[in-house]
């Protein structure tokens, strides 16, 4: 495994990537209503290379497979973090987490915030982050539960 920084070439395996996780991992938080808004068929992968190339974006590469990607905001703010369905629980989301804090260290940044999902709390606990609170989202017409949680570098 290799963790590196986004490439375009990556943009469709991570518009995938996003996908089929909702689809297969957080349904087990979500109704199917709420993952078919999130994560509706008609995801493009050219809107991942603009989403993708305005961030800090490091993704892991498995042999030309993308097994997981995480986004860095230049004021600390972890946007995408997902890791495909078939890495789940293997090392894949601390790698790349450690790479989005190194950088973030090295930008001088002196906290990491994020919105985690149901299903992503559990592991952004185990990376020392807290719950800021739980809040009400909407997406697509769709209602969800997520956290605000942050981490002092």
């Amino acid at each position: 495994m290799h963790i590196r920084l986004f490439e375009e070439r990556d943009a469709e395996q991570i518009a995938q990537l996003f996908h089929d996780t909702i689809r297969e991992i957080n349904r087990r938080d979500y109704s199917p209503s709420q993952v078919a808004a999130w994560a509706p068929d008609d995801i493009y992968f050219r809107d991942w290379v603009a989403v993708c190339s305005q961030r800090i974006t490091y993704v892991a590469d498995d042999h030309g497979v993308i097994a997981g990607f995480g986004e860095l905001e230049s004021n600390g703010h972890i946007g995408c973090f997902y890791c495909h369905k078939n890495y789940q629980r293997c090392g894949v989301g601390k790698q790349i987490y450690q790479e989005i804090e190194a950088k973030a260290i090295a930008l001088n940044l002196t906290q990491l915030v994020t919105e985690a999902s149901i299903t992503a709390k559990p592991f952004f606990e185990k990376m020392g982050f807290s719950v800021v609170r739980e809040q009400e989202v909407y997406c697509r017409g769709e209602q969800f539960k997520n956290y605000v949680m942050q981490k002092l570098l």
